[in-house]
C-alpha cells in the first residue's frame, strides 16, 4: 500500500468524489444530523455520500495509510460540516478546503506532511485537477461517478506500476 493517498473531497465544488453534488450549489448549507443518522440541508433534503465511500475509507485506515481531504469550494464551511456530521474527519489527517488551485493545495500537503509528490495518490472528478496535479509528479485518477472499491484498486495498482519508476523512495 502506498505511502499516502490523496482524496479530494472537492466533490463540494465541482467533484463528485465523495458525495454526489457540489456543496456550494446543490444543497443548502447549514446541514444538520438526524437522531437516525441521516444527513440534511437546510431545505430538509437528503444529503448522502456515494454508497462505497465509508468502505474505501475505513479500508485505507486499517491499513494506516495517511489520507487527506482537498477543496477547492467557496463553502468552506460547509464542507468541513459534511465531513464532520458523515463521521469522515476521523480518516482525514490533513485538509486543505478553500478556493484556489489544486496545485497550492498539494504544495501545502507536501509541506505538512512532508510527504513527496510522487508518494501520493489522488482521486478527484475533474480532468483540469488531474492534469494540474499529475505536473507535481502525483499519481492520478479520474473518478467519473463517485469513489468506489474498484477505483480504489485501479489507483493502488497504478500506484504500484510508478513506484517502480522511484525505487529508491519507496524503501
Amino acid at each position: 500500500m502506498p505511502e499516502s493517498l490523496q482524496f479530494d473531497s472537492q466533490i463540494l465544488i465541482s467533484d463528485y468524489t465523495l458525495w454526489p453534488f457540489w456543496v456550494d450549489t446543490h444543497v443548502d448549507p447549514p446541514f444538520h444530523k438526524k437522531s437516525d443518522g441521516s444527513v440534511l440541508d437546510r431545505n430538509q433534503r437528503p444529503v448522502q455520500l456515494y454508497p462505497e465511500v465509508p468502505e474505501v475509507l475505513h479500508q485505507l485506515d486499517s491499513e494506516g495509510i495517511a489520507m487527506a481531504a482537498a477543496s477547492r469550494t467557496g463553502e468552506i464551511r460547509g464542507a468541513r460540516q459534511l465531513l464532520d456530521l458523515f463521521g469522515l474527519n476521523r480518516y482525514f489527517r490533513y485538509t486543505e478546503i478553500y478556493p484556489g488551485s489544486k496545485i497550492t493545495h498539494f504544495q501545502r500537503l507536501h509541506q505538512q506532511s512532508g510527504i513527496p509528490f510522487h508518494q501520493m495518490l489522488f482521486f478527484d472528478d475533474e480532468s483540469r485537477n488531474i492534469r494540474d496535479v499529475a505536473t507535481l509528479g502525483v499519481v492520478c485518477v479520474l473518478v467519473p461517478r463517485g469513489m468506489s472499491l474498484s477505483l480504489l484498486k485501479e489507483g493502488l495498482e497504478s500506484f504500484a506500476r510508478s513506484s517502480v519508476s522511484h525505487p529508491a523512495d519507496n524503501v
